[in-house]
Formats: C-alpha cells, structure tokens, sequence
C-alpha cells in the first residue's frame, strides 16, 4: 500500500509557483488573490487563513473582505463587480457556504469568469466538460495532479464517485471521463452502494461522513481517494475507515494530508495561472 501524499507533493508545487511568481513579479505582475468571506462560520474562518498565508508564503498579493452576515445580495454583488474591475486583483474567491437569504448561484455568476480560480462560474462548469475551463475547480484538479504524481493510469479504469456535489462529485466525474476512464457518479439515492464500489478500481468519496468506505465496500488494490472531512471526539478523520481499508488499497491518500494540501495548491496554480493570462 502506498499513501497519496498530498502534503509533500503540495509542498513541491508550491516552491514551483512561488519561482515563477518571482519571475513575474520582475515583469511588472503581482499576482493577486481576493477572498470574501461572509458571516463568522468557524471552519469558513479557518479555510480563509489557510489560504491567505499560502498566498504570503508564495509571494501572492492577498486582499481578505470580511463581511458581516447581514449584508444583502446585492450589497455582496456590488463588491464583486469591484474586483472584477480591478486589474490588480488576478482572482476572486468567495468562501462558501453563504448565509441562507444570499443565492450563491447569483453570486457565483457575477465573478467575472476570467478570475473565478475556483472553477465554480457556469462559464467554467459548461466547458470543463469539453475539457477546456479557464479554471479546473481546485479540489479534482488537485485529486488528478496526484494520478499524475503517482502515475496511476486512468484510461479504462472503472472509476465510482461517491458524493455528487458541485465542488468535487460532478467536476471530478466530468474530469476523469475527459481522462477515457469508465465513471460512476453516485450519491445519496443510490442503491445498494457497495455493489457499485466494490467492482471499482479507483474510488474517491466525497460526502463527509465518517466511515462511511469500510473494508468490505472495496476490492483489492483498489485506489482510494478520501476527499471527506470530519471530526470525531476532536479528531479528524475523512469518509474512509482507513484502517481497514488500507489493508486492501494499493493506494490510498490519508486524512488530514492528502487531497487537502492539494485543493490549496490548485488554488495558488489557478491565481498564477490568471496572472500569467492578464499580461
């Protein structure tokens, strides 16, 4: 068994970008990176720092707008349409989720699609699945610079997807087709789940429900993907029941320190990536 280690490879592409953020920097272009977050959601907090100081630690301009959870839609909006006319600003990110009178579907849409480093705008979501985003949405980019890493094969492969929400589930099911795998995208209403897991070669989960991936719902040397985060008595664990899992799974990412550091990473390569796209 062989971990997917998200941490190290993270840490890799990071002194990559941070190289080439010099370089363009001595060319005049000083990536930048807003993050909205509103509302004071703990674990929204969290993410926010996380990102603003992997922006400093690779030389990535960051603006942090804090705002209170009373602000309207269109109040949120108005600042949006301002960092999408700012030329200094490369990308824009808005933490999710959004307090509940906040339609994130209309806020998602008015980021100007050259800047939406997450991958979420419906510009972005329509051609990812001709295979040709301006943005990949951090997180299956992250799972498929990790394939990549380990040089596990894809094409042909019968891969299943559990979980087929619009961060992970349907990009990633969409970016391994586009990698001539066999994909099977499941989620809450699927029957009888374990028959469907157990047949594939790579299985990747993304639900947030602890354990929910147990040994006898794989088979051997199977690649397992754990996107899923939880806490259980303050400890945090992913969708996967590692420990017996691990026994059967030729590979396998750990939680914390795989696909985490990752989706961080991509986000970083996306900022870049728009920088580079502005000169």
């Amino acid at each position: 068994m062989v971990l997917l280690d998200g941490k190290s490879l993270s840490k890799k592409m990071r002194e990559e970008i941070k190289k080439e953020v010099e370089g363009l920097k001595k060319q005049g272009v000083i990536p930048g990176l807003a993050v909205m977050l509103v509302g004071e959601n703990p674990a929204s907090q969290l993410y926010v720092n996380m990102k603003t100081k992997a922006c400093e630690d690779v030389g990535i301009y960051s603006i942090n707008h804090r705002m209170p959870k009373e602000i309207s839609e269109d109040e949120l909006i108005s600042v949006i349409k301002m960092l999408n006319n700012n030329p200094m600003v490369h990308g824009i990110l808005v933490q999710l989720p959004l307090p509940p009178h906040i339609r994130e579907e209309r806020v998602i849409e008015a980021i100007d699609y050259k800047k939406d480093v997450d991958g979420f705008h419906p510009y972005n979501v329509g051609t990812l699945s001709r295979g040709n985003p301006m943005f990949y949405p951090c997180t299956p980019f992250g799972i498929m610079k990790l394939f990549e890493e380990y040089k596990i094969e894809l094409k042909g492969k019968d891969v299943v997807v559990v979980g087929a929400g619009n961060i992970t589930g349907k990009p990633m099911s969409a970016m391994l087709t586009n990698a001539d795998a066999t994909v099977q995208l499941c989620h809450i209403h699927t029957k009888n789940l374990k028959d469907k897991t157990s047949k594939a070669d790579i299985l990747i989960s993304a639900v947030g429900k602890p354990h929910l991936i147990t040994q006898e719902m794989v088979k051997e040397g199977c690649v397992v993907v754990d996107v899923g985060i939880s806490k259980i008595n303050g400890k945090v664990t992913g969708d996967v029941d590692f420990e017996g899992v691990s026994q059967k799974a030729s590979y396998i990412t750990p939680v914390p320190g795989g696909v985490g550091p990752m989706t961080i990473a991509m986000l970083l390569y996306n900022t870049l990536k728009s920088a580079i796209n502005s000169k």
